[in-house]
């Protein structure tokens, strides 16, 4: 009896219909939020961050203004007792943050959609509808995060904190995505692992954290020579401090950590398991970070590879979490059949 029972623990759990749909909606939001990424990005990168020097309104409307005509003769006047001195109406740049704002909130809009969605899963794994809700109640601080970002004039700690606090939605999301993942990976046997796996995949997690923490000081760095002192873009190389160059160096580093686990997993449990196919999703992004971030150091920051560079490591963060919570769930699993047999 005892024997009987653990077995039919240790054996995945049936999917549903619910937890299917739950899963494709998770999925779509998290593209979505992982474009907004790149579009906040973008927009920090265009110099577009103060399109709108109010919020939620921008210049005082719901639906900004296309012309200065439309906007009062006084109007610098007014932002700058507002303290925003420096505001100059520019079409371009309003509407480009003010789509950025739409989209925010449409993406707010579908993270709510997922949170009805693990109403029907709450049966299966309560944890999924948990982390859901969390993910939407998130969401407001995000949104009065955000106007504190405007209210600073784009202060660069005001904007890493909104840009963990970003990366904070994205993983409770994929918390929910995992464990509704967890009879998937269940199935997925791990017997014949690597014992090494375990070790290297945290060891590859911390040198990606320690790698993003240089990241995020560097873009700081940026932000500062950028809006305090007005350095040129060409010269924001040459004015970087010595942790840009670790930076930049320490990415060799990541990404030969990253090849090695990939060959551990590719060469105990083959091409075809899902661990193996997630660490190689997750090569081809640090590859693309390197690359990035090789064009910004020797081409003088071009804008437009600035948010590629972002969203990168934000992917990177994403998949190692995700690779975490699968290797637990699929060992999970592999324990429970250990304790069946014995």
């Amino acid at each position: 009896m005892t024997i009987a029972t653990a077995s039919s623990h240790a054996s995945p759990q049936p999917d549903t219909p619910a937890l299917s749909r739950y899963r494709r909606m998770a999925w779509i939001t998290l593209a979505a939020l992982y474009f907004l990424i790149m579009v906040g990005a973008s927009v920090r990168a265009s110099g577009a961050g103060m399109g709108c020097p109010d919020w939620p309104t921008c210049f005082g409307s719901w639906i900004p203004p296309t012309s200065v005509e439309q906007l009062p003769a006084n109007y610098q006047e007014i932002y700058a007792d507002l303290g925003y001195a420096e505001t100059e109406f520019n079409v371009v740049k309003t509407w480009t943050e003010y789509l950025n704002r739409l989209t925010g909130v449409t993406i707010g809009f579908m993270i709510l959609l997922t949170a009805i969605y693990s109403w029907s899963v709450r049966a299966h794994d309560k944890s999924i509808l948990t982390a859901s809700v969390a993910a939407f109640l998130m969401v407001g601080f995000q949104g009065w995060l955000g106007s504190r970002v405007v209210a600073s004039n784009l202060q660069p700690g005001m904007i890493t904190l909104h840009m963990l606090m970003a990366l904070a939605i994205v993983g409770t999301l994929l918390f929910a995505v995992a464990r509704a993942r967890r009879g998937i990976m269940m199935a997925e046997s791990i017997a014949s692992i690597d014992p090494r796996f375990e070790k290297w995949l945290y060891i590859v997690m911390g040198l990606t954290v320690l790698q993003v923490a240089m990241g995020t000081q560097v873009r700081e760095m940026v932000d500062y020579l950028n809006h305090q002192q007005g350095t040129e873009r060409s010269a924001w190389v040459a004015a970087l401090p010595w942790f840009f160059y670790v930076h930049r160096s320490f990415s060799a580093v990541v990404l030969f950590a990253n090849l090695w686990l990939g060959w551990l997993l590719l060469r105990s449990l083959g091409w075809q398991h899902a661990l193996t196919r997630m660490t190689a999703a997750m090569i081809g992004v640090i590859v693309l970070s390197v690359v990035t971030g090789a064009t910004l150091g020797h081409l003088g920051m071009p804008a437009f590879v600035q948010p590629l560079h972002l969203v990168g490591a934000s992917l990177l963060f994403g998949l190692q979490f995700l690779i975490w919570m699968s290797y637990g769930h699929a060992r999970a699993a592999g324990a429970e059949v250990g304790v069946a047999r014995a």
